[in-house]
């Protein structure tokens, strides 16, 4: 792949596939993003591109830099991009507000950001996904009645629509912030369960589907996402319950499986803000 894109370095199509397998075999992100912007015109030309970018700086926490680069593009939908560049945009926003909430939690700046992350901008090229949930940000903006609803079943993380672990976790939070503890252990406790119960579990597709949330264009494990997935489910888990050191454990676990984790690194950044 390397050869064939030195071969003709103006071919954005190639520039993409190879990064995606920079991407699959977990290249540090400051490597990414430095060979990335050794060519911004080819990246102008793809939205998967840009959107790699603004991840990468994300993962990188330059939060400032993805939100600049989002909020300066137009986006157009593509097959298997759903959710791709509105995840970032909420993304920046989220992680600059917690940074400026731990500062002042009065933070004018940080209410605005959390609260354009409940509506989609036309440049995003997407509205939001049927049955998409904003229980972290409706926590961080202190409605915890708002936040606690939605599905709280655990699932795979197979599809746009599967229940995603961290935003169980922020409703069990919100029902812990109005007192209803036994809900909120009720709910950490579905995590630690699902996350022991299915972690061996062998992964098959039982159909064809349409609504898988990642691009394949080169071969993944199903068997080792779902590894991962279990034990982001009981790292969120075990530190609502209290027990932080085997929260880091697992925590540190999936870091070490896969470094584009973009749960994980948020959970990083919110035990963090809480120390």
């Amino acid at each position: 792949m390397e050869r064939a894109f030195h071969l003709d370095e103006n071919d954005e199509r190639v520039l993409m596939e190879l990064d995606q397998l920079y991407k699959r075999l977990h290249k540090p992100h400051a490597e990414r993003l430095a060979f990335l912007q050794k060519y911004p015109a080819l990246i102008l030309r793809r939205d998967d591109l840009v959107l790699e970018e603004a991840t990468l700086l994300n993962m990188l926490g330059r939060y400032e830099e993805a939100k600049q680069l989002i909020d300066n593009h137009t986006f157009h939908p593509w097959e298997g991009g759903e959710g791709k560049v509105s995840g970032q945009y909420q993304m920046c926003r989220l992680e600059i507000a917690k940074q400026l909430l731990k500062k002042n939690p009065a933070d004018k700046r940080a209410k605005q950001l959390l609260e354009e992350c409940l509506e989609f901008p036309p440049h995003l090229g997407e509205g939001k996904l049927f049955g998409a949930q904003d229980n972290d940000f409706l926590y961080f903006l202190g409605r915890y009645e708002e936040g606690k609803e939605g599905p709280t079943e655990p699932a795979a993380a197979m599809y746009y629509n599967d229940a995603k672990p961290d935003k169980i976790f922020y409703a069990a939070l919100c029902y812990r912030k109005i007192g209803q503890e036994d809900k909120a252990r009720s709910l950490f406790n579905k995590l630690i369960n699902y996350g022991k119960q299915h972690i061996f579990e062998h992964q098959v597709m039982d159909y064809f589907a349409v609504s898988l949330p990642d691009m394949l264009i080169w071969e993944d494990s199903l068997d080792q996402k779902n590894i991962i997935h279990c034990k982001y489910m009981l790292a969120l888990g075990y530190y609502g319950m209290g027990d932080k050191e085997k929260a880091l454990r697992y925590l540190a676990e999936v870091e070490a499986l896969d470094n584009n984790h973009q749960g994980i690194h948020q959970f990083r950044t919110f035990i963090d803000a809480a120390s």
